[in-house]
C-alpha cells in the first residue's frame, strides 16, 4: 500500500469517528449555579420603620435549585460583619425565592450579604442593599464654626499667585481643536496640570467651561476627556490630582505612587494646614481660574465632573467657587470623614483612623472637618446630578446622602440598588447629557 494511499483511510476513519469523538468523549460544559439577591421593591428605598424583604433565589440553567445551602446576613456597613438586631441565618433554596426581612432603624442603608454552598462545588456570593429614608440622612458633625474663614483665607493667599500659565501645543487627530498640556502656577508648589483643548474657530464669550477630575490613584491627565468637551463645544481642561508632568511613561507614575505619593490620602492629616487635601482642593480653584480667563469664556457656565475621588473634588470645587453652576459627582468619596461619631461608616480615604478608647482620633478628626466635602456642598449653590451605589464599600451610600441632602442648588441623583463602586456607562451618559442641558446644548 502506497503512503498515499494509507494517510488517505487514516483520515477517512478519523472522519468517521468524528461523531462519536463528539458525543462521547467531549461534553459541553455543566451548567452553572446563579446567585441572584434583590430587594422587594425595584428602587429599593423605604421609609424607617417600614419592613423590607430582600429576596435570594438560585438556579442552574434556569431551573430553580432546591439543594445546597444558603447563608445569609444583613449588616449596616459600620460593622462589616454581625450587627446587634440586625438579622443573620441559613436557609434552604427551594422553587420560590426564600426571603429575609429588615426593618429600618434610622436614616441608613443596610445590605444584605449572602452565600450559596451548593451540594459539589464552589460557593457564590451576591450582595444587595436598601435605603430606609436616606433624604434624612444629615451632618455627622456640624460644618466647623470657622470653615468659611479658613478657606477664605486659603483662596486669598492663593489669588496672591499669578497664574503663568505654560501652554505646549499637542497634536490630536480633530484638528478643528486646538489642543495643549496646560501647567498653571498654584499655591503650595504643586502647578495645576492637564490637558486643555477648545475649538479652534470659538467666538470671543462663546464657550462655557468644563473641568474634568481624577478619582484616586496616580496618573497623567487625560487627553480624551478634554477633547471630549472641546468636541461638544467648551472650553475644556482635565486635570491629574496631584500636579504631576503629563504623558511621561507609566513607570513614572509608578515611581511616584511608591515614592513621594505613597499614601498620599492620609499625608500631613494632623493639622488642617498640612492635610494633603487642601493643595488638591485649591487646585481646583485655580484651574477655574484659568479656565474663566480665557476670552472664550461665555461668563456664566463652569461645570466641574468625575467620579469617586473626582466626585468628591467636585462637591468641593461647588463649595469653594461661586463660579461652578453645576457638578457632577459620581459616587463621591471624601465624604463624611467624621461618620464614625455618629454611628455610621465613612467614606474613602478612611481619613479618620479610630483610638485606643474605639473613638475617633480627636486631633485628625478636627482637621478632617475642613476637607470634607459633606461640607462643602452645605455651600454648593450650583445645580447637582449625583450616582450612589447601595452596596458600595467603598463609598457607601449613606455618605453619598449625607452630601446629597446637604446641596442648595437643584439637584437629581442616580440610585443603583445593586451597584458597588463603579461608575458604568449610562451613569457617564446621563452625567454628559445633563451637562449639555445645562449650558443649552440639548
Amino acid at each position: 500500500m502506497t503512503h498515499s494511499r494509507r494517510s488517505f483511510l487514516a483520515i477517512a476513519l478519523l472522519i468517521a469517528l468524528l461523531p462519536t469523538l463528539s458525543t462521547g468523549t467531549l461534553r459541553a460544559a455543566d451548567p452553572a449555579y446563579s446567585l441572584k439577591v434583590v430587594a422587594d421593591r425595584p428602587d429599593a428605598l423605604y421609609a424607617v420603620g417600614d419592613e423590607a424583604a430582600f429576596l435570594i433565589s438560585v438556579t442552574r440553567d434556569d431551573q430553580a435549585v432546591t439543594d445546597g445551602s444558603i447563608s445569609f446576613l444583613v449588616d449596616d456597613f459600620l460593622t462589616g460583619g454581625k450587627a446587634a438586631g440586625l438579622p443573620e441565618g441559613k436557609l434552604s433554596p427551594g422553587l420560590e425565592p426564600a426571603r429575609v426581612t429588615v426593618k429600618g432603624r434610622k436614616p441608613e442603608f443596610l445590605r444584605c450579604l449572602v452565600t450559596f454552598q451548593p451540594s459539589a462545588g464552589k460557593a457564590l456570593q451576591a450582595t444587595a442593599g436598601a435605603g430606609f429614608s436616606p433624604e434624612k440622612i444629615g451632618l455627622s458633625l456640624p460644618v466647623p464654626d470657622d470653615f468659611d474663614e479658613f478657606w477664605a483665607e486659603q483662596k486669598r493667599q492663593l489669588a496672591e499667585v499669578p497664574q503663568n500659565p505654560k501652554l505646549t501645543s499637542v497634536e490630536h487627530a480633530d484638528k478643528s481643536l486646538a489642543c495643549f498640556d496646560a501647567q498653571v502656577q498654584c499655591l503650595g508648589g504643586a502647578p495645576v496640570s492637564g490637558y486643555f483643548a477648545k475649538p479652534k474657530d470659538a467666538q470671543a464669550k462663546s464657550l462655557p467651561a468644563i473641568l474634568w477630575v481624577h478619582g484616586a490613584g496616580v496618573r497623567s491627565s487625560v487627553l480624551g476627556s478634554a477633547v471630549k468637551g472641546a468636541q461638544a463645544g467648551f472650553l475644556s481642561m482635565d486635570i491629574n490630582a496631584h500636579g504631576l508632568p503629563n504623558g511621561r511613561p507609566n513607570e513614572f507614575y509608578a515611581e511616584q505612587n511608591t515614592g513621594p505619593l505613597t499614601n498620599y490620602r492620609h499625608a500631613g492629616r494632623e493639622s488642617r494646614d498640612t492635610i494633603y487635601f487642601k493643595g488638591m482642593f485649591l487646585r481646583l480653584v485655580r484651574a477655574i481660574d484659568f479656565l474663566t480667563s480665557q476670552p472664550e469664556w461665555d461668563g456664566k457656565h463652569v461645570v466641574v465632573i468625575g467620579h469617586s475621588q473626582g466626585g468628591g473634588q467636585s462637591l468641593a470645587a461647588g463649595g469653594l467657587d461661586e463660579r461652578v453652576t453645576l457638578i457632577a459627582p459620581g459616587v463621591p468619596a471624601i465624604c463624611d470623614h467624621s461618620g464614625t461619631a455618629a454611628s455610621r461608616v465613612d467614606g474613602w480615604p478612611k481619613l479618620v483612623p479610630n483610638g485606643p478608647d474605639g473613638k475617633p482620633d480627636p486631633q485628625i478628626l478636627q482637621a478632617a472637618r475642613y476637607v470634607d466635602a459633606v461640607n462643602f456642598a452645605t455651600r454648593c449653590k450650583a445645580d447637582a446630578i449625583m450616582s450612589v451605589g447601595f452596596i458600595d464599600a467603598v463609598c457607601p451610600p449613606s455618605s453619598c446622602y449625607a452630601a446629597y441632602n446637604a446641596l442648595r442648588g437643584e439637584k437629581s441623583i442616580i440610585t443603583e440598588p445593586l451597584m458597588g463602586h463603579a461608575a458604568p456607562a449610562h451613569i457617564h451618559e446621563a452625567f454628559f447629557a445633563r451637562v449639555l442641558e445645562h449650558v443649552g446644548k440639548k
